[in-house]
């Protein structure tokens, strides 16, 4: 059986088709005002909340999870009043905290059935489950090991399977790929993607690895500062450019590429493998790049827009507020 349970989750509707609505949600420490009038409308889906250190992102998640009040402002989530919800809440949502929160001389299995018991669930469904959700993380042969024995990688998916055993609509990831190897980050944002596409969970994935949002998530909401500077989809939201290119050549590409540079052309970049990517100057069209590559007897087997990536997003957004724009 699959990560999903036999009965997901219910959770109200009364809020028609959105993930959460937030209006005009703030949190302050004293004089301090960690959120600041957020207004958030966003559908079920794989979201990345991004921000820099200090933005404000701890603070949303605990609001969310109903385990801080906001200071002013109302909003929903699943459905649920965050004003009043508390434990129906977070009985609908999972949460894999950026820190261990592990409780030492348990065995696996044994601490996703606590994390189940304490969602609410009875103890031989907990039992039932957290044996279905190890199987699925691949942790099956590590399931009767106490939880100090495990490598970090291990520690990561528990913390995983303890936010997925009662099978939520929605998980909330905090820095999900912490202290991870290249293999095990890897691995990790499979899963994610897994969760979201195959098993059709919603997750708020709050990191600063812009990396792991644009691999798992499709709509983003970046704040600074307290306050919400951009959201939407991804796709929406990037700079649409006519002026850079991604080439991929195949054959001998140095005169070509010089070619290119007394054309007025600038490499932003080259792997050195037959992939370019290109500045071209004003009035540049399209068949010159062919024209360049017949001349020199390479072959051009891609050619496409160079649009803005998320982290060039990212940064120019953070630009734009800082500039007042």
């Amino acid at each position: 059986m699959g990560v999903a349970g036999t009965e997901a989750a219910a959770w109200p509707r009364e809020t028609g088709d959105f993930l959460l609505e937030l209006h005009g949600l703030s949190r302050s420490y004293g004089k301090f005002q960690a959120l600041e009038e957020i207004n958030l409308r966003l559908p079920p889906g794989r979201i990345g909340l991004l921000g820099p250190n200090g933005a404000g992102k701890s603070s949303l998640l605990k609001i969310l999870l109903g385990l801080l009040p906001p200071s002013s402002g109302s909003g929903f989530v699943l459905g649920y009043d965050l004003g009043t919800a508390g434990v129906a809440l977070r009985r609908a949502i999972g949460y894999m905290p950026e820190a261990d929160a592990l409780l030492p001389g348990l065995r696996g299995s044994e601490y996703v059935s606590l994390a189940g018991e304490l969602y609410g669930m009875p103890r031989r469904e907990a039992q039932r489950r957290a044996h279905e959700v190890l199987t699925y993380l691949e942790l099956e042969d590590a399931r009767y090991r106490k939880l100090e024995e495990y490598s970090t990688g291990m520690k990561q998916r528990i913390k995983l399977a303890q936010a997925l055993v009662h099978d939520p609509p929605l998980i909330l990831l905090d820095e999900p790929t912490s202290g991870l190897d290249p293999a095990g980050r890897e691995a990790m944002l499979h899963l994610l993607n897994a969760l979201g596409k195959d098993h059709g969970k919603s997750m708020i994935l709050s990191t600063h690895l812009l990396g792991d949002v644009e691999r798992v998530c499709d709509t983003v909401v970046i704040l600074d500062h307290g306050r919400v500077l951009q959201q939407g989809k991804v796709a929406d939201l990037r700079t649409r450019r006519q002026d850079r290119y991604r080439l991929q050549v195949q054959g001998e590409t140095r005169a070509f590429i010089e070619d290119l540079r007394l054309e007025g052309a600038r490499i932003v970049h080259d792997n050195q493998e037959g992939n370019l990517r290109v500045a071209v100057p004003e009035g540049w069209v399209t068949r010159n790049f062919f024209t360049l590559a017949d001349h020199h007897g390479v072959l051009l087997r891609g050619l496409q827009p160079d649009d803005e990536d998320l982290d060039e997003l990212f940064h120019r957004v953070l630009a734009e507020s800082k500039n007042g724009l």
